[in-house]
């Protein structure tokens, strides 16, 4: 009986990999052949709505001085326009940095500074930040990124439409070159946002707010109840609990922004885990929620699965090496274990997260075909993503037992504090 359990589980995880392949694959297909939906920067650009945008910084004195220069550059009426750094505990000359600019562009800059006594974290500074933000929409970076110019015209136009509720633009890494860990995150990026993205935008499926360069009508957010301080992936929570309230979100690829990068393997994988903790902590808590929405269409819900799960996926991987370990040694290694290897192996060269069509796509369409050289590389990629996604998975699982509060990790910056000028 045991043995049948081991083989029923190696065949269950062939039909997973089998779909999320075949999902992928369908997404570069519409990216490459399909029809592209424009976004409402192409046609729109008329009554601006008043904005805040808040920058969350927990020690960010490295990389603050960027983005605060760079928003000040906005092409954005200023009178319609508030930026409100929030200084969430630091330590570092972070409060210092944000003083000088408030003090030379009070109107513009009215940073938030949170003390010891707040919990700290993303979603919290958000919360907090929600209440004194002036304007209709709100538009969210990461202290590490350099916003283009025309960037925050680009996000705001898509709120003309009242059936968007959010949006989210491109992220690109801006240290690409720096080692083989930023070219492979590169790859991610490309085949996750100028195909899997846009393709799921394009079919009328579930895009993703990625809370790095992205925005949300304010008063969606507060009726929603704000951020769960004890989830670690707040942009997908809120992804998915607007979707379950009926509300759209809206993918606009021309709309790049800059990020740094991690350039180190210990801060990748402290990412990764994060990422996959997060992550995981919406699947447990929301996937029932959305195949009962009534406001989701029967492939939506098929998409929103299959979005929700991705993180569930590299555990399941896992646990498959083991269950072939165990027939293998059992003398149980015949057809369906060598064929479950096999097809592992195969689908492993593909990426976790970006199979390698996508990612090739991208690359054509960024016209950077000299990248397509690293895909090789991705399958030791893709077993580095499988171990951190799958102790994320279940510290994950630990949370959702005991009901322990996780504490916030921010990624390390690696920006030497002088100018950055990619825009």
């Amino acid at each position: 009986m045991g043995i049948l359990i081991l083989k029923i589980y190696l065949i269950a995880i062939i039909l997973i990999i089998t779909m999320y392949a075949i999902r992928h694959f369908l997404f570069t297909l519409n990216r490459a052949f399909g029809e592209q939906r424009l976004g409402y920067q192409d046609i729109i650009d008329s009554d601006l709505p008043s904005v805040s945008v808040l920058i969350p910084m927990h020690n960010e004195e490295k990389v603050a001085k960027n983005i605060l220069n760079a928003l000040l550059n906005a092409d954005y009426p200023q009178e319609r326009l508030e930026i409100i750094p929030i200084d969430d505990n630091s330590s570092d000359g972070t409060r210092e940095i944000l003083e000088s600019y408030h003090s030379r562009y009070p109107h513009l800059i009215k940073p938030l500074f949170r003390d010891s006594s707040q919990k700290r974290g993303k979603p919290s500074a958000l919360n907090d930040a929600l209440k004194i933000a002036k304007g209709e929409i709100i538009i969210v970076f990461d202290a590490d990124s350099i916003p283009p110019r025309g960037i925050i015209r680009d996000l705001t136009t898509s709120f003309l439409d009242p059936e968007v509720g959010i949006v989210m633009g491109r992220v690109i890494p801006l240290n690409i070159s720096k080692n083989l860990l930023t070219r492979l995150f590169d790859l991610e990026r490309i085949g996750g946002y100028q195909v899997d993205q846009q393709a799921r935008y394009n079919l009328k499926l579930i895009p993703q707010y990625g809370g790095t360069v992205g925005g949300f009508r304010k008063d969606l957010v507060l009726s929603l109840g704000g951020f769960n301080p004890k989830i670690l992936a707040e942009d997908t929570e809120l992804t998915i609990k607007a979707y379950i309230s009926g509300v759209k979100v809206c993918y606009m690829n021309r709309a790049e922004c800059y990020e740094e990068a991690p350039e180190t393997w210990h801060v990748r994988a402290k990412q990764i885990r994060r990422w996959s903790r997060g992550h995981n902590q919406v699947m447990f808590r929301y996937l029932i929620p959305l195949i009962k929405s009534p406001y989701l269409s029967l492939r939506e819900k098929i998409d929103g699965v299959f979005l929700l799960c991705v993180y569930l996926v590299p555990p399941l991987f896992l646990l498959g090496l083991i269950d072939s370990i165990i027939l293998f040694f059992l003398g149980e290694m015949q057809i369906l274990s060598s064929s479950f290897l096999l097809f592992l192996s195969a689908y492993n060269t593909y990426g976790n997260f970006a199979p390698f069509y996508e990612i090739g796509l991208g690359a054509i369409l960024d016209g950077a075909t000299y990248r397509i050289f690293l895909l090789p590389l991705l399958l030791f990629n893709f077993f580095f993503n499988m171990w951190y996604s799958s102790l994320g998975f279940f510290d994950a699982l630990i949370d959702l037992i005991t009901g322990r509060d996780p504490t916030w990790h921010k990624t390390e910056r690696f920006r030497n504090g002088g100018e950055v000028n990619c825009c």
